[in-house]
């Protein structure tokens, strides 16, 4: 599961920082800050949520 995990981290994390990077574009933030801020939070996300899809895929 833990091969799994990873895999599919690298995907989730890579999705939701994304997301919110672009969450913060639209609303008009442009420092730096607002957006290391947000690609942070969508990366700390992804780690419970990965951890879900992947206990229901094993």
């Amino acid at each position: 599961m833990a091969r799994l995990f990873m895999l599919l981290l690298s995907i989730v994390m890579t999705s939701l920082a994304g997301i919110g990077v672009v969450a913060v574009l639209a609303m008009g933030f442009y420092d730096w800050k607002s957006i290391l801020i947000a690609a942070a939070i969508g990366a700390a996300l992804a780690v419970p949520a990965t951890w879900l899809v992947a206990r229901q895929l094993a």
